[in-house]
């Protein structure tokens, strides 16, 4: 597969620059049935989102992949019009967030089947969404912490039947290691190629070895909430995995944002920037001894080989799922 779908439409590959792979501009954490367009004002979004995502832009980002979804704030009409305002590549999602004790899920999931759930997916990426010509480019879900519960387990199913018929990723919210190995389990049990998995806040993960043996089997490890207060945790992590071998299935974000509806003026003083990435987490692993292919495989080559699959047996193009890590005289291993 050569182009991507954005909100502005198919873009080819090697368009997509550095990418961020998990962030937002606007959440409504109101819940599913009471979350609505009419509670917050399009112009006043875009004044206070357009600043930061154009910063992204100087700073060299060209693509992101924005999280937010269904029930939860989604707006593709709002995300075209950023993407213009900031001369980004967005790309939006389907699916329904299953996390948070299921307050974003909409009431008709419950009852629903998960082949019928998979149904509305499989439609929003044929034909658009909510009347639109927008398709998603990947599925968004999210479960609790430990054993799926019914609900979580159907999402995780509609999820994989969707990603059979699309090739759609399905990136998952995941509480604890518990519920990540749990879906693991269950969309290798139904056929689902686990290179098509990407295990979202996989840094809450407490065990290093948990995500070691989740990117051993295939999945993507996404190592979300880069911050300035995290930026040597996160770094230590990319470390622990590259020179395991298993550079080629992590990829890295901030999950920033956001104009959070309800709050005065969308909470835009606490508004978390999309800047540390590039600002300092990238001159860390630099630091620590990084080198210019594998900053480029971490940004730009993971990303693309995760949004290019488009079918169930396909593989990432990052040979073997792995990038070779080069041990350097000197290289620190520390917080420093």
């Amino acid at each position: 597969m050569t182009s991507v779908e954005t909100v502005l439409g198919s873009v080819d590959v090697d368009d997509l620059g550095v990418t961020l792979v998990h962030e937002h501009v606007l959440v409504d954490w109101v819940g599913a049935e009471l979350t609505s367009r009419d509670r917050y004002d399009p112009e006043a979004v875009v004044q206070v989102v357009t600043p930061h995502l154009r910063r992204a832009r100087e700073l060299g980002v060209r693509t992101i992949l924005e999280c937010t979804p269904a029930y939860l704030g989604r707006d593709v009409r709002l995300l075209e019009r950023l993407a213009r305002e900031a001369d980004l590549n967005i790309l939006t999602n389907t699916g329904y967030y299953g996390a948070a004790e299921d307050r974003f899920v909409p009431v008709h999931a419950f009852k629903a089947s998960a082949e019928s759930l998979a149904d509305d997916w499989i439609r929003e990426r044929e034909e658009g969404i909510e009347g639109t010509s927008i398709r998603p480019a990947f599925m968004k879900i999210g479960v609790d912490a430990g054993h799926l519960s019914e609900i979580d387990a159907k999402l995780v199913n509609a999820a994989a039947i969707a990603h059979r018929a699309t090739g759609m990723a399905i990136h998952s919210h995941t509480g604890d290691a518990v519920a990540g190995l749990a879906q693991l389990d269950l969309l290798e049990s139904r056929g689902v190629p686990l290179s098509a998995f990407v295990w979202v806040h996989a840094q809450n993960v407490v065990d290093p070895a948990v995500l070691v043996g989740a990117a051993a089997r295939g999945a993507w490890v996404e190592l979300d909430g880069v911050g300035p207060e995290t930026v040597l945790r996160h770094a230590e992590l990319v470390i622990g995995l590259a020179e395991r071998g298993h550079l080629g299935r992590v990829l890295v974000s901030h999950d920033a944002g956001e104009y959070n509806v309800g709050e005065p003026e969308g909470g835009a003083a606490s508004f978390r920037t999309y800047e540390t990435v590039l600002a300092a987490f990238v001159p860390e692993l630099r630091r620590r001894g990084m080198d210019d292919s594998e900053v480029q495989s971490l940004l730009v080559d993971n990303p693309r080989a995760l949004l290019t699959m488009h079918g169930p047996g396909d593989q990432p193009s990052v040979s073997s799922g792995t990038v070779e890590w080069r041990r350097r005289p000197g290289r620190q291993t520390g917080a420093g």
